[in-house]
C-alpha cells in the first residue's frame, strides 16, 4: 500500500460524512498551529502589557476576544474538513434549540453577557469589584459564560456573566487609583471636640497604607442620642484590602482615646415605672 492510499484509507462513514487517514492528519495540524499560533499571540500580548501597565486590562480583554474568534474559525475548519456540512449542521443545531430554549435560556444568557463583557470591557481582569450582595473580589478570569473572582477569603467565586450585566456592581477599579473610604466613631459628651479631631487624624495620617494625599480630614457629624459622632475620611489604594485598613485604624483610635482619657460611651437608656395606687 503505497502513501497515497493509507490517506485516502476510510475509517469511518455516516451518510455524506466520511473520516480519511488524511483528514485525522488535517485535523491533527491545524490543532497544532492553532495551539502553537495562540501561544504566539499571547506571549506578543503579554510584552505589550509588561510595557503598557496602565492599560494590561484593555490588551487582556482583546486578547480574550481574539482567541474565541480564532477558535470558531478553527471549529468550522475542522468540521468542514471532517466532511460535516456546517450549514446543514447550523440548521439541525437552531431546530433543537427551539425544542429546548426554555431550558436553556440562562445559558445562552450567561454566554451573550460574556461576549458583552469581552466586547464593552466594564469588567476586566484583576478589577476589583462589589457584587449585589455585598462580596468584594478581584476579578481573576472572564470566560464565555462564567468569570471567577478572588474573595478577601482566599476564595474562588465561579459567577454567571449574566449577573455582571444585569445585576448593579460597582468597580472599584474604574473610580480614581485613590479611593476615599471613612470610620465612624463617637465620643462622650463633654469630650474635647478638638483633641478628638487631632487624635484622628494623627492615627490617619500614622498607618502607612493610607495616602498622604489627598490629606485625611475629619467631620462632626451630629450630636447623637448618647454620643458626640465624628468620622474620618481617608484615601487608599489597596482597595481589595481596605476591610484590614479600617480595622488598623480602629485600633489605633482606640489606643491613643484610651491614652488621652477620651471615652466611647456605650448607649443608654432610662427606665421609668410607673406604678397603679389602686393595686396592693
Amino acid at each position: 500500500m503505497t502513501i497515497k492510499e493509507f490517506l485516502k484509507l476510510q475509517i469511518w462513514k455516516h451518510g455524506d460524512i466520511i473520516i480519511t487517514v488524511d483528514s485525522i492528519v488535517i485535523v491533527l495540524v491545524i490543532l497544532l498551529f492553532t495551539f502553537v499560533g495562540l501561544k504566539i499571540i499571547r506571549s506578543i500580548f503579554k510584552r505589550f502589557i509588561a510595557r503598557n501597565e496602565e492599560e494590561r486590562r484593555s490588551y487582556w480583554s482583546i486578547y480574550l476576544i481574539l482567541r474565541y474568534v480564532i477558535w470558531v474559525i478553527v471549529i468550522v475548519l475542522l468540521l468542514e474538513t471532517s466532511g460535516v456540512k456546517v450549514s446543514v449542521l447550523l440548521a439541525s443545531i437552531t431546530a433543537l434549540l427551539v425544542g429546548v430554549g426554555f431550558g436553556i435560556q440562562q445559558l445562552f444568557s450567561d454566554l451573550a453577557s460574556g461576549l458583552v463583557l469581552l466586547f464593552e470591557r466594564n469588567l476586566q481582569i484583576n478589577d476589583i469589584i462589589q457584587l449585589e450582595d455585598g462580596t468584594v473580589g478581584k476579578v481573576i478570569h472572564i470566560g464565555l459564560r462564567t468569570s471567577k473572582l478572588k474573595t478577601r477569603e482566599d476564595i474562588i467565586l465561579v459567577v454567571p456573566n449574566s449577573q455582571f450585566v444585569n445585576d448593579k456592581i460597582i468597580n472599584w477599579s474604574q473610580m480614581d487609583y485613590n479611593t476615599r473610604f471613612s470610620v465612624e466613631v463617637g465620643v462622650a459628651y463633654g469630650s474635647d471636640t478638638k483633641l478628638v479631631t487631632k487624635i484622628l487624624l494623627d492615627c490617619a495620617g500614622q498607618n502607612k497604607n493610607i495616602s498622604a494625599n489627598p490629606k485625611p480630614f475629619v467631620r462632626f457629624n451630629n450630636f447623637g442620642d448618647s454620643a458626640l459622632e465624628f468620622q474620618v475620611y481617608f484615601w487608599v489604594m489597596q482597595t481589595f484590602w481596605v476591610e484590614n485598613i479600617k480595622s488598623e485604624l480602629r485600633y489605633a483610635i482606640d489606643d491613643e482615646f484610651r491614652k488621652h482619657g477620651v471615652q466611647i460611651p456605650f448607649p443608654q437608656r432610662d427606665v421609668h415605672i410607673k406604678s397603679n395606687p389602686g393595686q396592693k
